[in-house]
């Protein structure tokens, strides 16, 4: 048995998750926050078989995608201050896959 945590962009959090149970999976949501423009994500706990590990992940991948973002950046120079936007690269996900111990449904 493993554990899948995958933390995916708030943006592709209803999607992740209608897939998953689409395809059988128990799936628990946790909001959670990070990265470096602290920004909203979800992040999936599933418990699932060791031979359903692939078909677990092709679902976060199929529905998490990543994409451009412009974000203000703050250059010092000569006591100007001056913003400039530069693109960043955010959304994907972010997936852990852990081996359980023991599991039991209490």
């Amino acid at each position: 048995m493993k554990l899948v945590l995958a933390i995916v962009n708030k943006d592709d959090s209803g999607t992740v998750s209608s897939a998953l149970t689409k395809e059988g999976f128990t799936v628990t949501k946790l909001a959670t926050t990070g990265g470096f423009l602290m920004s909203g994500n979800t992040t999936f706990l599933v418990g699932v078989d060791d031979n359903r590990v692939d078909e677990v992940m092709n679902v976060i991948q199929k529905y998490s995608k990543k994409r451009s973002q412009m974000i203000p950046s703050t250059t010092y120079g000569n006591a100007a201050y001056a913003t400039i936007p530069v693109e960043v690269t955010v959304g994907g996900a972010t997936v852990f896959v852990m081996n359980i111990e023991r599991y039991e449904r209490l």
